[in-house]
C-alpha cells in the first residue's frame, strides 16, 4: 500500500492545482497555440506525452485534429467532473439539512426527557409524602382499634 501511496503522490505532482489556475483561460491558451500554429511556430514538446509515438510522423493537420479530439475529451471529462461536483455539492447540502433537522429534533427531545424526569421526581416525592401520610393513617386506625376494644 505504500507503494501504492508513492505512486499516488508522485503521479499527482503534474496536476494543476486550483491555485495555479487563477487567471488561467483555457480559450486564451487555445487561440495563443493555434495562432503559433497558424504562423508556423509549433511549441518546443519534444517529451510530453500528448502525442502517440506516431505522432511524431504525423502532418501538423493531423496533429491539430488530434489535439482538438484530445481537448473535446478533455472537456467532456471536465463536464462529467464539474456535474459530479455539483451532485456531490447537492448531496452535502442535503446531508446537512438533515444533520441540522436532527441536532434540532435532537435538542427538542433532551428538553422533553428533561421536563419528563423533573415531572418524574415531582411525582416520586409526591408517592413518598402519600406514602407516609398512609403510615400516619394506618398507624392512628390501629391505636383507634386498641382503644376501641
Amino acid at each position: 500500500s505504500s507503494k501504492i501511496r508513492n505512486m499516488e503522490v508522485q503521479s499527482a505532482d503534474g496536476v494543476a492545482v486550483l491555485e495555479d489556475c487563477i487567471g488561467f483561460s483555457l480559450t486564451k491558451t487555445i487561440s495563443k497555440v493555434e495562432e503559433k500554429l497558424k504562423k508556423g511556430v509549433l511549441p518546443d514538446c519534444q517529451d510530453d506525452d500528448i502525442f502517440p509515438r506516431a505522432g511524431n510522423e504525423m502532418g501538423a493537420e493531423a496533429q491539430i485534429r488530434f489535439l482538438k479530439a484530445k481537448l473535446r475529451v478533455t472537456q467532456e471529462d471536465l463536464a462529467n467532473v464539474v456535474f459530479e461536483c455539483r451532485k456531490k455539492d447537492d448531496e452535502n447540502q442535503n446531508l446537512e439539512t438533515r444533520l441540522k433537522d436532527t441536532e434540532e429534533e435532537n435538542t427538542r427531545l433532551q428538553r422533553t426527557i428533561s421536563l419528563q424526569q423533573s415531572q418524574t421526581e415531582k411525582y416520586k416525592m409526591l408517592s413518598q409524602e402519600a406514602n407516609k401520610k398512609t403510615e400516619g393513617l394506618q398507624q392512628e386506625v390501629t391505636a383507634l382499634e386498641k382503644v376501641l376494644q
